[in-house]
């Protein structure tokens, strides 16, 4: 059963919400709003390592990881 895409609307919004102060860049990748590269920047990862940073975002994004979002190439950062 395949999932509904999830534009990229709805993917900023659920970044903005858990990071309010982030720096956001999202690329839809392939045109499918199904394959996309996502940059957040955020003073919320100060003093996190990178796996932390991931799940962090992966929590945001409310589990849809493999179901809405098939590929995400995920880069974090503190700000």
């Amino acid at each position: 059963q395949a999932s509904m895409p999830m534009p990229p609307q709805t993917i900023e919004q659920l970044i903005r919400t858990a990071f309010p102060d982030a720096t956001i860049h999202l690329v839809d990748t392939a045109g499918d709003q199904d394959h996309y590269d996502l940059t957040v920047i955020s003073s919320l990862f100060a003093g996190k390592s990178r796996i932390e940073q991931h799940k962090m975002v992966y929590a945001a994004l409310g589990g849809n990881m493999g179901g809405a979002l098939h590929a995400l190439k995920l880069t974090t950062k503190a700000s």
